[in-house]
């Protein structure tokens, strides 16, 4: 059996990992909140950039953790195409449960099928994640912690969409957006502890790319994606100041009159 090791950095990936998961909770969360106080193609396109950031956040967030991944033993490669796979369906997936709650009339079962369709649809990104692992063994996984990973993953995607209905203030947002990086964090480390790898030692040279030629320069662009989008969202008036201004701007007979 292969040693593993989660952080060959040190706590550096694993610190860096949980901040991806609370920026592109608390973009999502804020975004959320926008869209339900929008109406037409306003609120799609919140849940849009919603359905985005919680993605790419979490999708950073795995990848960046995995960055400080290693085994004795062997070298580790990714099969690109996979991994590209993982980003989509992270996006996609959280698309469904975003507009799920956005355009739910019973929010009840709105929510039910949001949290679990993106909770599952996390768990999915993450297991296809490391289905891109390329080594030399096998790797295997214990079921029961593979479970909880899942069951994590599903009850952190419902406490999610369940803030962004309920949780209107910057203040609550930002600690919700905490607990929820927090929660990410808990189902990928979960999952890595199911993770078990059979070393076969060889000199055949591994396909696909490393962490560094392609891991590292793809979840920097979606961190500075997450960093951008971040301040276009704190700069853009909300519904209730774009209300307050409206009402403060003159009438154009005031003008005239003037």
């Amino acid at each position: 059996m292969g040693h593993l090791d989660h952080a060959t950095y040190g706590w550096l990936t694993p610190v860096l990992s949980y901040v991806m998961a609370c920026i592109g909770a608390a973009l999502g969360l804020r975004c959320t909140v926008r869209a339900l106080n929008a109406t037409g193609r306003a609120r799609r396109n919140w849940l849009v950039t919603a359905a985005s950031a919680i993605g790419t956040g979490i999708w950073t967030m795995h990848f960046v953790a995995m960055l400080g991944f290693g085994v004795t033993g062997t070298e580790i490669r990714y099969n690109v195409p996979l991994t590209i796979l993982s980003l989509v369906v992270a996006v996609v997936v959280v698309g469904i449960g975003v507009f799920a709650v956005g355009y739910g009339h019973d929010r009840v079962r709105a929510l039910v099928l949001g949290g679990l369709t993106t909770g599952l649809g996390v768990a999915s990104m993450h297991y296809l994640g490391m289905a891109a692992l390329r080594l030399h063994g096998h790797v295997g996984y214990d079921p029961l912690l593979v479970a909880l990973s899942v069951v994590i993953a599903v009850v952190a995607a419902t406490a999610a969409l369940w803030a962004g209905l309920n949780i209107k203030s910057p203040a609550a947002v930002a600690v919700a957006s905490l607990v929820m990086g927090g929660a990410v964090s808990s189902m990928h480390y979960t999952g890595m502890m199911a993770v078990s790898v059979r070393v076969a030692p060889s000199s055949a040279v591994l396909p696909g790319a490393t962490a560094m030629q392609f891991i590292f320069p793809l979840a920097v662009g979606l961190g500075s994606y997450l960093f951008l989008t971040s301040a276009f969202v704190a700069l853009s008036p909300s519904a209730d100041e774009s209300e307050a201004s409206a009402a403060v701007a003159p009438l154009p007979e005031e003008s005239l009159a003037r």
